[in-house]
């Protein structure tokens, strides 16, 4: 009786166990969450068009990810989306004359911010702004100017 009452309670206690581990990983997964955020700084940058970035959207270099979009903003004044960037530490050498484009994962796929390092020996650091930036390539945008493109040759050559 005694050793069954002990069995009991050994499974009830992996049951639990095994549920708040699944819970984590949930969250853990679903980015919901950082439990243990790692060191990092935040620079920003000024775009005209941002398409369809969006908040934790990945940050890449070379095709590394080397942090996420913490925020997006308007500014009031120039009109432009302000940008917010979480870099993590381990990539503190990133020259401070770099560029920020952002581009799309494949040909439909979700955007995300690729830094282009230049040749400045001083850095970025928490705070800094990133001067030169090419916004979003907006895919409707450019079937929009082809259509236009194409009846308009279309309307010159039924002129002749």
């Amino acid at each position: 009786m005694h050793s069954q009452k002990l069995l009991e309670s050994l499974v009830g206690l992996l049951i639990l166990l095994a549920t708040i581990m699944l819970a984590l990983l949930a969250f853990k997964v679903s980015g919901l969450t950082n439990f243990l955020p790692a060191p990092s700084f935040h620079v920003n940058a000024a775009f005209n068009d941002i398409g369809g970035l969006k908040v934790k959207a990945p940050v890449k270099m070379s095709g590394v990810q080397i942090g996420e979009v913490t925020r997006i903003t308007l500014d009031s004044v120039t009109y432009k989306a302000i940008v917010t960037m979480r870099i993590g530490n381990d990539f503190n050498d990133i020259p401070d004359d770099s560029s920020a484009g952002i581009y799309t994962a494949g040909l439909l796929g979700d955007n995300y911010v690729a830094l282009t390092p230049m040749y400045s020996k001083s850095y970025l650091k928490d705070g800094s702004q990133i001067e030169f930036t090419h916004s979003a390539m907006i895919l409707e945008k450019l079937i929009g100017q082809l259509i236009y493109k194409l009846s308009g040759d279309q309307h010159a050559t039924s002129e002749k």
